[in-house]
C-alpha cells in the first residue's frame, strides 16, 4: 500500500517526457500521481505539428530533433531498455549517425559522424504519449489546459494553486519553475529566473516535391541565421518533401514577438545552402517559437533538485551533463523514483 491517499496525489506540474517519466516511475511504484500540463496535449518540446504535405497528414517535429542512447549506470541502462522496446514496436527508428556539415558564408559542405541519432515515425510526442498510456500498465491521470500560477510550501506541505499535495514536482525550464514557486525554495533548488536560456524558432516547409541533394540532417556553421536543418522525410522515413530549420539564437530572441517574421529569410537561404541558386516556392511554410528551447547552465552534480524542507522537485533535460531526451527522461525517472521510496509502502 502506498503512503499516499489517492484523494491527495503528488502533483508533476508539465507533461514533457521529464514530468511523464517522473509520474511513470510513481505509478509504476503505486504512488497515486497527477499530471497537471497547460497544453492541450502531452509533450512539450518534443512536440510536433501536423500538416497535409504531398497528400498525407502527418507530424512534423519542431523540437527535440532526435534523441540519442549513450552511457554507464541503472538509468542509462533503464534508457536503453527502453529505447528497444519502442523500437520492437514501431514507435522509434535509428535515423543516422552522419549529419552534414554546412557553412552559412559560402564554403564547401562537409560532414560529421557521431553516436546514432534515433526519431520517431510518428513523432518524438508519440514517446511521451506511450509513457502516460503505457501497455501493460495503468494509464497517467494527465489533466490538460491547466495553466498553473503558484506553488505554495507551509506547515501543511506543499500546493500547487491552493491544492495541497504530499510532494510537488516541476518539470520544466528552471525559469518557469522559478516564477512558480516561493522564493527561498528556488533558492534552496538552485533555479533562477534569471538564468538565460536558449530560444529557438523553428521553420518548417513543405513541396510537392523534394528538390535538395540527399541529406538527413545539417549542422549549420558559421550563419547569423540558422544552426541546425533536418529533413524530416528522411527523418520520418517516408520520404516526404518537407524541411525542418532552427533559427540561431540572436535571430530567436530578436524575433520571438512575430515568429513569422524569419520565414522568408530562411527559406531565402536554403537554396545557396544546400547547392542551388534558389529554392522553388513552398507548398507551405510555417515558423513555431520555443522561448525556452535549452539550457544555458547545466545542474551537472545531481540528476533532479529536491528541496526537503518545502517537499518540492524539480527535473528536466537541465539535470545533468548535457540537455538531451536522455537526460530528461533519467531526470525525471531518479526524481520519480527518489520519491517512490518515500511514499511506497
Amino acid at each position: 500500500m502506498s503512503a499516499v491517499d489517492p484523494t491527495r496525489p503528488v502533483l508533476v506540474v508539465g507533461a514533457g517526457i521529464s514530468g511523464a517519466s517522473c509520474a511513470r516511475a510513481l505509478s509504476d511504484a503505486g504512488v497515486p500521481v497527477r499530471v497537471l500540463d497547460r497544453g492541450r496535449r502531452s509533450g512539450g518540446r518534443m512536440s510536433g505539428r501536423r500538416v497535409e504535405s504531398a497528400g498525407d497528414v502527418r507530424v512534423v517535429d519542431l523540437g527535440a530533433s532526435y534523441f540519442t542512447v549513450s552511457g554507464e549506470g541503472d538509468l542509462h541502462d533503464d534508457f536503453a531498455r527502453l529505447v528497444a522496446g519502442w523500437q520492437e514496436r514501431g514507435l522509434a527508428r535509428p535515423w543516422t549517425d552522419t549529419f552534414a556539415v554546412l557553412d552559412g558564408s559560402g564554403g564547401e559542405p562537409g560532414s560529421s559522424s557521431g553516436p546514432v541519432r534515433w526519431a520517431a515515425p510518428t513523432g518524438l510526442r508519440s514517446l511521451v504519449e506511450d509513457l502516460v498510456a503505457q501497455p501493460g500498465a495503468a494509464p497517467l491521470d494527465v489533466v490538460h489546459g491547466i495553466d498553473v500560477e503558484s506553488v505554495s510550501s507551509g506547515e501543511g506541505g506543499p500546493g500547487v494553486d491552493g491544492r495541497g499535495a504530499p510532494a510537488v514536482v516541476l518539470a520544466m525550464p528552471d525559469p518557469q519553475a522559478a516564477d512558480l514557486l516561493p522564493r527561498m525554495a528556488a533558492t534552496r533548488l538552485d533555479v533562477s529566473a534569471r538564468w538565460n536560456w536558449r530560444p529557438c524558432i523553428a521553420v518548417y516547409a513543405g513541396w510537392e516535391q523534394r528538390w535538395w541533394p540527399d541529406f538527413h540532417g545539417a549542422f549549420v556553421n558559421d550563419s547569423d541565421l540558422l544552426v541546425f536543418l533536418a529533413d524530416d522525410g528522411s527523418r520520418r522515413g517516408d520520404g516526404a518533401p518537407v524541411l525542418v530549420a532552427h533559427t540561431a539564437p540572436d535571430v530567436s530572441s530578436e524575433h520571438l514577438d512575430a515568429p513569422a517574421s524569419v520565414v522568408a529569410p530562411v527559406l531565402a537561404s536554403l537554396g545557396p545552402m544546400l547547392g542551388v541558386a534558389a529554392a522553388p516556392e513552398p507548398t507551405w511554410a510555417r515558423a513555431h517559437r520555443w522561448s525556452l528551447a535549452s539550457p544555458l547552465r547545466q545542474h551537472e552534480d545531481a540528476p533532479f533538485g529536491w528541496d526537503e524542507e518545502s517537499g518540492i522537485g524539480v527535473c528536466g533535460d537541465a539535470w545533468g551533463e548535457r540537455s538531451k531526451v536522455q537526460t530528461a527522461w533519467e531526470s525525471g525517472t531518479a526524481l520519480g523514483r527518489h520519491l517512490a521510496e518515500r511514499f511506497a509502502g
